[in-house]
């Protein structure tokens, strides 16, 4: 077996190869891998060696090398850019949430809490559509939705069961029980309320088919159903008490 350690390219101080020896291009790729350093030993070898490029023309290798090495640095500074990107919206997402649950921390009833809900989702999130839906007596609660969980059950089983976020283009029925008011909802993003009793959902929409996607993370409004199901037992029904 040849030692791929006497292979000589020309130009170079390398001890030779048996003259009728036939290098393909993994035993020279593997030469090349276990003596990184060798242009470094042989610099006049970069003479030799150039790359056809696109227009049709030859570069030398260190061209080619500087080439390579700018299209690598462009495609780290749109990698860092993305992740400054998406640093500065979670910073935003996470204020926006610090705002919402000190709004709903502050509610002294079930309709100040379903008010709080309502109007920081549309004013810090700008969110188009969204609804708290509370399980008990229908019509017992002034200014909040209250259903039987029955009823729920039949119209939006489905998301209830999983008792984790769906995201994503919902039924028809869905939509007409969850955004009654809303008309055209292309996806939605749907949390139900639960602890060792359904007690509810949370559920936000948009007109756009792709806002809410089935890929998206749930981390926040995971957070704000928790703080909601933690509230829920230690708020009076009314806000008269």
């Amino acid at each position: 077996m040849t030692n791929r350690g006497h292979i000589q390219l020309p130009g170079t101080n390398e001890q030779a190869v048996t003259p009728d020896l036939e290098l393909d291009d993994e035993q020279v790729r593997e030469y090349l891998k276990e003596n990184s350093d060798f242009l470094q030993r042989n610099p006049d070898m970069l003479d030799y060696l150039h790359v056809s490029h696109a227009s049709g023309s030859a570069v030398s290798l260190v061209e080619k090398q500087v080439s390579v090495l700018r299209e690598r640095n462009i495609d780290m500074r749109h990698r860092l850019n993305t992740l400054t990107a998406n640093a500065r919206d979670n910073d935003k997402l996470y204020e926006q949430t610090r705002h919402l649950v000190l709004r709903l921390l502050e509610a002294d009833s079930i309709a100040e809490l379903h008010k709080a809900f309502h109007e920081s989702m549309a004013s810090e999130f700008a969110v188009e559509h969204a609804t708290m839906i509370l399980f008990g007596e229908p019509g017992s609660e002034e200014g909040c939705r209250i259903e039987s969980a029955e009823s729920a059950k039949i119209e939006i089983g489905a998301l209830l069961k999983g008792r984790k976020a769906i995201c994503g283009p919902l039924r028809k029925e869905e939509l007409v029980y969850l955004f009654p008011e809303a008309g055209d909802v292309g996806s939605a993003a749907v949390m139900p309320l639960h602890n060792s009793d359904d007690l509810g959902v949370i559920a936000v929409g948009s007109s756009d088919a792709s806002r809410y996607s089935s890929n998206m993370g749930t981390l926040f409004l995971n957070h704000i159903a928790d703080v909601i199901i933690r509230l829920l037992p230690y708020l009076p029904r009314n806000s008269s008490g």
